[in-house]
């Protein structure tokens, strides 16, 4: 794994809203005194949805909350790749670059990334957009995929994703999931087996 760094420029200050922090005290109350460091993740995710990526004062903030000391906090946040050290685009693509995702056309779609919005890590001029190769995502059988801040979409080529980017652009609803008209990961040219009722079991048990 990269070594992952802080962002050079970071805001001054950072505190959670009345809502989040309520929230975060509802978290430290599920551990036992002296174990509320166990919230970590959580708090640190919470800051990262309420600022729109982790900067360095939030995670001092999150750290005097958990009475952490800082540096054990700042190796949770570089170690963990869920969290984004600098400043990500409105709309942030993970795109897997892992074998299955490779072999269906990766490559293209980040060409694609590249076109639209700039070198990975970069954030577009507009803010609405940035990108980076990420490891498997687990939707190996929708390959190639992406995650757009929490959906996944899937079964993509270069054409679709370069719609996709363009309607998140211009504010428009996307639907997540296959783009292809399959449902979930059925095959993708439909079913091959238990197409009868008798393979199917429903012969009533004769």
């Amino acid at each position: 794994m990269s070594v992952r760094r802080l962002d050079p420029n970071q805001p001054e200050s950072f505190e959670f809203t009345p809502e989040n922090l309520e929230w975060a005290k509802g978290q430290m109350a599920k551990y036992p005194e002296r174990k509320q460091g166990s919230a970590i993740i959580s708090l640190l995710w919470r800051a990262q949805r309420q600022h729109g990526w982790l900067p360095e004062p939030a995670i001092r903030y999150v750290a005097d909350m958990l009475d952490m000391d800082y540096i054990r906090a700042l190796e949770v946040a570089t170690f963990y790749t869920m969290f984004n050290l600098s400043p990500v685009g409105d709309h942030f693509v993970q795109l897997c670059g892992t074998t299955p995702c490779w072999l269906n056309g990766a490559d293209d779609l980040k060409q694609v990334c590249r076109k639209h919005i700039g070198e990975e890590g970069e954030v577009s001029e507009d803010g609405k957009l940035s990108w980076l190769e990420v490891e498997c995502l687990g939707a190996c059988v929708n390959a190639p995929m992406v995650q757009i801040n929490d959906d996944f979409y899937e079964d993509l080529d270069a054409e679709t994703l370069e719609r996709i980017l363009s309607d998140l652009r211009a504010g428009k609803d996307v639907k997540p999931g296959p783009q292809n008209g399959r449902r979930s990961s059925e095959p993708a040219g439909g079913p091959t087996t238990l197409k009868d009722s008798v393979s199917a079991g429903k012969a009533g048990g004769e």
